[in-house]
């Protein structure tokens, strides 16, 4: 949550009008919660997305399928001239796949298979996806907080 605090409340004192900043990371238990912040950069500042995939493939080596239970969260930060307005958070419990499967969104999408799913982020259409996602439930979340209260 602080990684979007600080984003949307240091972008809204450049300009007018409403800043929404996203914090999102997927954390896997068996990895004590890696990658978690560092998702975007796991397997360093300049990796790919394939990159970070097979590093934590790769950790997850030796733990069997049925112990590879992970969660994407994603933290929203709203704010505005500089003030932080508001926060939600929303999560996606799942499972880590031993191989990539599908070629549709992005990250660890190939890799991730939501609860109650049978294919990967990476295998579902976008309208499928939205119905796991934990940013689709963060919107969610915030879309009534949005429409009522004045921000004037």
């Amino acid at each position: 949550m602080d990684n979007s605090i600080k984003k949307a409340v240091f972008y809204s004192k450049l300009g007018s009008g409403l800043v929404l900043a996203d914090d999102s990371g997927l954390c896997v238990a068996a990895l004590g919660g890696e990658p978690g912040v560092h998702s975007a950069r796991y397997a360093g500042p300049e990796a790919s997305d394939a990159e970070n995939r097979s590093l934590l493939l790769a950790r997850l080596a030796r733990v069997p399928e049925e112990a590879r239970e992970a969660t994407f969260i994603c933290a929203l930060a709203l704010a505005r001239d500089g003030k932080l307005l508001t926060t939600v958070e929303a999560t996606c419990p799942g499972r880590i796949t031993a191989f990539p499967g599908g070629s549709e969104g992005f990250g660890y999408d190939p890799i991730f298979v939501p609860s109650g799913a049978t294919a990967t982020f990476a295998q579902m259409p976008p309208a499928e996806k939205d119905r796991y996602s934990h940013r689709a439930r963060a919107v969610a979340q915030l879309l009534p907080i949005l429409l009522t209260k004045r921000w004037g």
